[in-house]
């Protein structure tokens, strides 16, 4: 059985690649402060597990921690140690997905095509992460999803960010994850708080435009 994802007001997955733990805290804090409540934080990342544990003792109980690049079972058990929550993978892995279930993880493995999403989707996933939504676009995403479980949570991932919410939105798609267009590595915390509002607001003015 899958582990929903959570209710969000806005399912949106900030990704922090490349973040060092000496950062992380007041980066998390700006995030929170803007009104996310999903962070990834990628296992490329300098230190990504100490990251992991400062985002995750710093966040309150409603906002979801948890790692990107997951790529095995270890990381799995990892990320459950330094108190993760969410496991976001590149691939379908059924060995990880299951792992991620057994711990109680939100689980977003990435898929491109519609074999791998009906493959994620019957192992548990509890959303897909389509990626790269560049490539694919709205429509490709749209095609793929008829013939998807309903239920199915769809997020779009890579290419996506203030400047085109509004594309996706228009065909449906709610959930994002947004990496480059809110955190590189270098900048503050002061800058991310800017691009996190800058984000939200568009996204919600994508969402009152399809209503």
């Amino acid at each position: 059985m899958s582990i929903a994802f959570p209710p969000m007001k806005r399912p949106l997955v900030a990704i922090l690649r490349g973040v060092k733990p000496e950062e992380t805290s007041d980066i998390i804090s700006a995030l929170i402060e803007a009104g996310l409540t999903a962070i990834e934080i990628p296992l490329n990342s300098p230190e990504p597990f100490r990251s992991i544990e400062i985002a995750a003792k710093r966040a309150p109980a409603d906002v979801l921690i948890g790692a990107g690049t997951v790529l095995s079972v270890v990381d799995v058990d990892r990320l459950h140690d330094a108190g993760g929550r969410l496991m976001v993978s590149p691939n379908v892995d059924a060995d990880v997905l299951a792992r991620a279930r057994d711990h109680a993880m939100v689980t977003m493995p990435g898929v491109f095509s519609p074999t791998e999403a009906l493959l994620a989707a019957r192992a548990g996933a509890s959303s897909l992460k389509f990626f790269p939504a560049s490539v694919l676009g709205a429509s490709g995403i749209t095609a793929i999803r008829a013939v998807l479980p309903p239920d199915v949570m769809i997020a779009a991932v890579g290419g996506v960010s203030e400047q085109n919410f509004a594309e996706y939105v228009k065909a449906g798609i709610r959930a994002f994850g947004l990496g480059s267009s809110l955190y590189k590595p270098g900048i503050t915390a002061a800058d991310v708080a800017v691009r996190a509002k800058v984000t939200i607001e568009a996204y919600d003015r994508a969402l009152q435009a399809a209503s």
